[in-house]
């Protein structure tokens, strides 16, 4: 038995709540356009695929038991939320204009990258999962059934969620498409503000 009505609402506040992942979602909107930053949500899902089939598996319990492990994870999240925060302060005005976006496809492939490794190097994530979906089960010899399916649901949400991400940072590219440094740099340092916080939140955190 699966328990919706308590789990949907979670999930939905759980996926709404701006992350590392839906930030990026928002920030690749505005500078390479709905398409590219909706490619990034499809490797973000592909990266949650993972962490719930470790789940699934049974692994997320013996992973969270071992804190060597964890803490490996942890600062490899760490490290590279630093690097995309510290790349977004340092990036060029001209880089950051959302007039034409002169990046071309190669250096574009770097969004679903960074939001698979963003999503993939996220402890929380994995202990989310391992401690959250099985809640919203009554167990039994169904209960890994039960964590898949509440699993894909979780990446629905995350899908739409992040899609409205996506579609604010559209809206937000079109209305800055006449400036071409001021307000875009500040798109890219706010962006990369927001990511060093979170990167420091982590660190600060007991996991």
């Amino acid at each position: 038995m699966i328990y919706w009505m308590d789990f949907l609402p979670s999930a939905v506040l759980i996926s709404i709540i701006p992350g590392a992942n839906q930030l990026l979602g928002l920030s690749n909107a505005i500078r390479s356009g709905a398409s590219w930053a909706l490619a990034g949500i499809l490797a973000r899902l592909a990266a949650l695929t993972l962490l719930i089939g470790i789940v699934v598996l049974g692994l997320g319990a013996v992973l969270a038991q071992s804190p060597g492990v964890l803490t490996v994870i942890k600062w490899s999240g760490i490290a590279y939320l630093v690097w995309i925060g510290v790349a977004a302060l340092r990036s060029r005005p001209e880089a950051a204009s959302v007039v034409e976006d002169e990046e071309g496809r190669t250096g574009r492939w770097r969004i679903p990258r960074q939001e698979f490794m963003v999503a993939i190097t996220n402890p929380k994530a994995l202990l989310l999962f391992a401690a959250l979906l099985p809640q919203f089960t009554s167990g039994g010899q169904d209960a890994e059934l039960h964590i898949a399916v509440l699993g894909l649901t979780y990446m629905g949400v995350e899908a739409v969620i992040g899609g409205l991400y996506v579609g604010a940072g559209r809206n937000l590219r079109w209305r800055l498409r006449s400036y071409k440094g001021s307000i875009a740099r500040r798109v890219d340092q706010i962006s990369g503000i927001c990511i060093l916080a979170l990167s420091g939140a982590l660190a600060l955190s007991s996991v």
